[in-house]
């Protein structure tokens, strides 16, 4: 059976993966439509390349540009902005939505796949960050398919196994780009240095997020929707080598890992096969050559923002939203070298201390909030 996929965030890191997938799997896979952001180049070289009709720009919205990219493009039929990606999730004929649409942008995409009825292979972690509860009442049993490494190791060790044997989920971190960075040396990094991430080759705003350990506080909130288990069951320890992806501890004492070379390639081609395994090379994991597996705790003083995330995820409601809109606000104010590094925690825990809670937020509520929230830490300092 082939299987029909529309693709969300074509032209990022997640979407340079999976075309790498698919030319392997081209027998298994057909492309429905891509969805990108703003680089119309790639995107639409990419729809013609593979013989996509249907291509979505969401981040476009200028009218002459727009009739530009149509005159270029004659052979594709081209959409324009977030509800015509909306309206495209909502009717077109898919199998299956990978949504690896970059941070809060996303969370539109994941409510129209879900209403939809299809799959959807979530990228996205700050569509349950924001709306977990409401992703929560939407979807369907089996619906949502982790694609963040963590998540698909802990899908796959989980298995068949209920959560009341389920001790605890432990999700591993890298550690970032200054894992080993002596503190006192925070005050000189760079927006450079911190999109230099060890292990992984990921986009800006996850390299970013991994350099504060922010992303961990947000695997855990989605772990926590994902897998509807408590927040005290569920942690976080650094794993520098990368190789483990997470574990699941059971109540009679065993851990389960899932363990592969850091590669996105494989948590991409498993959420596609599921609940089937395709055979494939193109990630190869040797134990001879990762002989040294070694944990550690994340420290608060290296990684303020993670244990922030803790305490709003926590508190649940619109403060998670307000906080990863307040992160992404900060990011971008230090990449264009705005704000110092070690400017972003009190940033963001400033935003949080005049933050005001709404215990179940609705969509629109959500939104709004997030859009307020990066607007107003953004014009701080511009």
């Amino acid at each position: 059976m082939v299987k029909k996929v529309a693709l969300l965030g074509a032209t990022g890191s997640i979407g340079t993966s999976f075309f790498e997938v698919f030319r392997e799997q081209k027998d298994r896979l057909q492309l429905s439509f891509v969805a990108a952001h703003q680089n119309f180049q790639k995107l639409c070289t990419l729809a013609m390349e593979y013989g996509i009709q249907s291509v979505a720009l969401t981040g476009i919205t200028d009218i002459a540009q727009q009739k530009h990219i149509r005159q270029s493009f004659p052979q594709l039929k081209l959409y324009f902005g977030e509800s015509e990606l909306i309206r495209l999730l909502g009717n077109e004929d898919y199998d299956i939505g990978l949504n690896a649409i970059g941070g809060s942008s996303g969370i539109g995409a994941t409510f129209a796949i879900l209403k939809h009825g299809k799959k959807l292979a979530l990228a996205n972690k700050e569509s349950l960050v924001m709306g977990g509860h409401l992703v929560q009442k939407l979807k369907q049993p089996g619906q949502i398919i982790p694609v963040d490494s963590e998540h698909s190791a802990i899908f796959q060790a989980l298995g068949q196994h209920p959560l009341s044997e389920v001790k605890k989920l432990i999700i591993t971190a890298s550690g970032g780009a200054f894992r080993s960075l002596p503190l006192d040396e925070f005050t000189s990094i760079t927006p450079a240095m911190a999109l230099k991430h060890p292990n992984w080759d990921m986009g800006a705003k996850v390299t970013l997020d991994s350099a504060t350990m922010f992303n961990k506080a947000l695997e855990v909130m989605e772990a926590h929707w994902l897998f509807d288990l408590p927040y005290a069951r569920i942690e976080a320890v650094i794993h520098p080598q990368s190789v483990i992806h997470s574990l699941v501890q059971f109540i009679d004492g065993s851990l389960l890992a899932q363990l592969s070379s850091p590669d996105m390639k494989l948590p991409i081609l498993y959420a596609l096969s599921y609940p089937d395994r395709w055979s494939s090379v193109l990630v190869q994991t040797d134990l001879l050559t990762h002989k040294d597996l070694s944990f550690q705790a994340l420290e608060s003083s290296r990684y303020p923002l993670y244990y922030l995330g803790l305490e709003v995820a926590q508190a649940g409601g619109i403060l998670p939203t307000i906080m990863n809109a307040a992160v992404e606000a900060a990011m971008q104010l230090f990449l264009i070298e705005k704000i110092r590094f070690i400017d972003i925690h009190p940033l963001v825990e400033s935003a949080m201390q005049d933050a005001r809670q709404i215990p179940s937020p609705d969509l629109e509520t959500i939104v709004a909030c997030n859009k307020d929230t990066y607007t107003k830490v953004l014009a701080k300092y511009t």
